[in-house]
């Protein structure tokens, strides 16, 4: 089932106040950008984002869910009435998916020890 227009507008409104967040339509779905970086999307009108840390943090009960078959687990944001909320929730997963890049990049070309 293709996610409502109307409801990636809500979403989009309630992020109005972050910078660098924007949104690309994929095959009835849509991907959400923080800064750049894919901090989860809408699918099926549900807002996922990536599990992270802070996501972790802010949202300790919340479900996770997968957002089409075979995809890996995201975290179900309840919470899309707060943008105070989803401003911070954004922002905090765009900086800890920089930061795992980061470490990423860091360790590559790197020799691990056989134990």
């Amino acid at each position: 089932m293709a996610s409502d227009r109307r409801y990636l507008d809500y979403i989009m409104d309630q992020l109005s106040g972050a910078s660098g967040v924007s949104y690309r339509a994929m095959m009835g779905e849509f991907i959400i950008y923080c800064n750049g970086k894919v901090i989860g999307g809408i699918y099926d009108d549900r807002l996922l984002v990536k599990p992270t840390a802070s996501a972790d943090r802010m949202m300790p009960d919340a479900g996770r869910e997968i957002p089409y078959e075979g995809a890996r687990e995201m975290i179900l944001v309840d919470n899309v009435d707060d943008s105070d909320f989803l401003r911070r929730l954004v922002v905090s997963v765009a900086e800890d998916l920089k930061e795992q890049m980061r470490n990423d990049i860091g360790n590559r070309g790197k020799v691990r020890k056989k134990k």
